[in-house]
């Protein structure tokens, strides 16, 4: 299996990466850690180089533009904000084991309340366009971050999707953990993108997880953990980590009326020709 979006790059596996790590490659689940801002992004490589079949990829995530306090399922960490440096990501591309651009995007959940709302969303744009740049001259697909507000989830798809259509990576790239709309999800992989699925899938109670897999051709499916978030069943409250990705896998091959070897190797195929791996 394929996990195409974990962080054991993040501080929650400082004390433990290798065993984390070590336990995926028991089970033959390749993985991409995926960096948040330069530190992230530069300990992804690091790792990569370190064991096989892990990949990195490197970007700026749009909560990394302003100074704010983060909560994600029950954990509080402060953002460090950071100026988009498009050399020193570049030289990061250089190395052969990063196969993508990203975590990339637009974000208006976590937007402070300190600072100019459209100015905080024009800089966010900015800085997606510049991370296009970035996949387009390192010839590497895009991870695209995008979350709306509670009261308009779907505001960020549509800004992000027109934002696309302007300015389409060639090498397309992944929407990582949609939430958006179901009837957006055609768009998105009309133009040819791949739509990752993570553990939400497991314990979505309102449905439309499911309606956004059934909406997604078999060929545009990923399996992702974000590890160390959004634990699938039946492991919640534990930390997530790319090992847990089966559970994923299984309840995709549940709802679609598929053997978990099918799941298994669509996905593998899918993420393997994305990367070109």
């Amino acid at each position: 299996m394929f996990d195409t979006h974990a962080h054991v790059n993040f501080n929650a596996f400082k004390d433990d990466f290798s065993e984390v790590i070590k336990r995926a490659q028991v089970k033959n689940i390749s993985m991409v850690n995926v960096g948040s801002q330069y530190s992230t992004s530069r300990r992804a490589v690091e790792l990569a180089e370190q064991f096989e079949n892990v990949y990195a990829a490197i970007g700026l995530h749009p909560v990394h533009l302003e100074e704010t306090d983060i909560v994600e399922e029950g954990e509080t960490f402060s953002t460090r904000k950071e100026e988009f440096d498009f050399e020193k990501y570049f030289e990061l591309t250089k190395n052969k084991k990063v196969v993508a651009i990203g975590e990339a995007g637009l974000d208006f959940y976590h937007i402070p309340e300190n600072v100019d709302r459209e100015a905080a969303i024009e800089k966010q744009k900015k800085v997606f366009h510049d991370q296009i740049r970035l996949a387009n001259e390192s010839n590497l697909p895009l991870i695209v971050h995008c979350r709306g507000t509670k009261e308009n989830a779907d505001e960020a798809y549509k800004q992000i999707l027109a934002e696309l259509k302007n300015d389409l990576p060639k090498k397309r790239g992944i929407m990582h953990c949609y939430g958006g709309a179901v009837e957006l999800v055609k768009s998105f992989t009309d133009l040819g993108f791949y739509i990752s699925f993570n553990g939400i899938i497991t314990f979505d109670k309102t449905g439309k997880v499911e309606k956004i897999l059934r909406e997604t051709p078999d060929e545009k499916i990923l399996l992702e953990t974000d590890c160390p978030y959004l634990t699938p069943v039946p492991l919640r409250g534990k930390r997530n980590e790319p090992a847990f990705v089966k559970y994923i896998a299984r309840k995709i091959a549940e709802i679609k009326g598929l053997k978990l070897e099918e799941v298994e190797k669509i996905t593998d195929e899918n993420a393997q020709r994305l990367f070109g791996l």
